[in-house]
């Protein structure tokens, strides 16, 4: 499965200071050199499904935009030379995302929401609760989807050059989104790239985003069904297990050997986030390591699982099932996907 790597990038803008405050250099637009770059991709748009009359319609209405650069420098990552980021705590973020609007917001949308939901959980596998608290988290429940025009934001980093070959291929797949009939001023979003209620990359749209409401279209934009039912595909497409919860908060012992509970393994993908879990255990060997499950549901003793501290020894820890790593992939980070699973919890009780 293909990343979402900017899922909330709608979200993380809004908190970004203004460019003007990036310690940065500005990336210093060549129209030439930036039109040159877009046209070279001509022939992998045709061959995409791009008609010709397309491409060369869009591409003379595009310009560098300097703004999307200096958000993407902003972010982790963005400077090769910043020091090395202290590992925050889990609970900060925690409190601000799934606080008491997030969860009254939700749990008002699930009522609504819930002949639809039930539907959508039959077929693809994925709670209901589940697919609810990624929408609260990507969208505010659809109340802010982003407002960059894709195909621009795209262009710019694709010519910017850091993730060239990602990039380049988004603003394809976006081409071929308006080939076949999606609106120009429909193809808004953050300025990474990701649109809609569900925040997907248009590559992500392209494969995986379906229709729920039974009208012969697959409108992550302004239909909470279409955006929710595409939500619980790109789930079930990354391997859910129905029937398993995302995982449990736990109480560990004091006198915890740690050291005997190491991965035995390096993740390839996102190496960072995964270091923090434990090797793969079964819930009832945790238990009998006197790992204390304090939330509910409880997965099987049989299910496989990871720890996870995300605030160190003494504070609230997590087993994590195989479901916790298909939220990853939604968007690869622990808090990210903690709070999914906290707030779809919240929400369903």
């Amino acid at each position: 499965m293909r990343r979402l790597i900017f899922a909330a990038a709608a979200a993380i803008a809004a908190l970004l200071p203004s460019p003007g405050g990036i310690a940065w250099t500005q990336v210093e637009e060549s129209p030439d050199g930036f039109q040159a770059y877009l046209r070279s991709l001509r022939p992998r748009a045709l061959a995409a499904g791009v008609s010709g009359a397309t491409f060369d319609a869009v591409i003379p209405t595009l310009s560098f935009n300097p703004r999307v650069i200096a958000f993407d420098r902003s972010q982790p990552g963005g400077d090769p030379n910043a020091p090395a980021a202290a590992i925050a705590r889990f609970e900060p973020y925690r409190a601000r995302h799934v606080d008491a609007d997030r969860i009254g917001r939700g749990r008002t949308r699930y009522r609504d929401l819930r002949p639809r939901l039930a539907a959508i959980e039959a077929r693809t596998g994925v709670p209901e609760s589940i697919m609810m608290a990624i929408y609260g988290h990507e969208t505010g429940y659809g109340t802010f989807t982003g407002d960059f025009d894709l195909l621009r934001s795209l262009g710019s980093l694709a010519y910017e050059g850091r993730r060239r070959e990602l990039f380049s291929e988004e603003f394809v797949a976006t081409l071929v989104m308006l080939e076949r009939g999606i609106p120009r001023e429909q193809l808004k979003g953050s300025w990474a790239g990701a649109t809609g209620y569900p925040q997907f990359l248009p590559s992500i749209y392209l494969k995986l985003a379906i229709d729920g409401d039974g009208d012969g279209r697959a409108d992550i934009w302004r239909s909470e069904t279409d955006a929710l039912a595409s939500i619980g595909n790109y789930l079930s497409n990354a391997g859910w297990k129905p029937n398993v919860p995302w995982g449990v908060a736990v109480r560990v012992p004091a006198e915890f050997d740690r050291a005997g509970i190491q991965p035995l393994a390096a993740s390839p993908r996102c190496p960072r986030v995964h270091a923090r879990h434990s090797r793969w255990l079964t819930v009832g060997e945790w238990r009998r390591l006197g790992v204390v499950p304090t939330g509910y549901p409880v997965p099987a003793d049989g299910e496989q699982a990871t720890l996870l501290e995300p605030d160190g020894p003494g504070a609230t820890a997590y087993l994590l099932t195989g479901n916790y790593r298909v939220i990853l992939d939604y968007n690869c980070s622990n808090f990210y996907a903690l709070s999914v699973g906290l707030l779809a919890d919240a929400v369903a009780r």
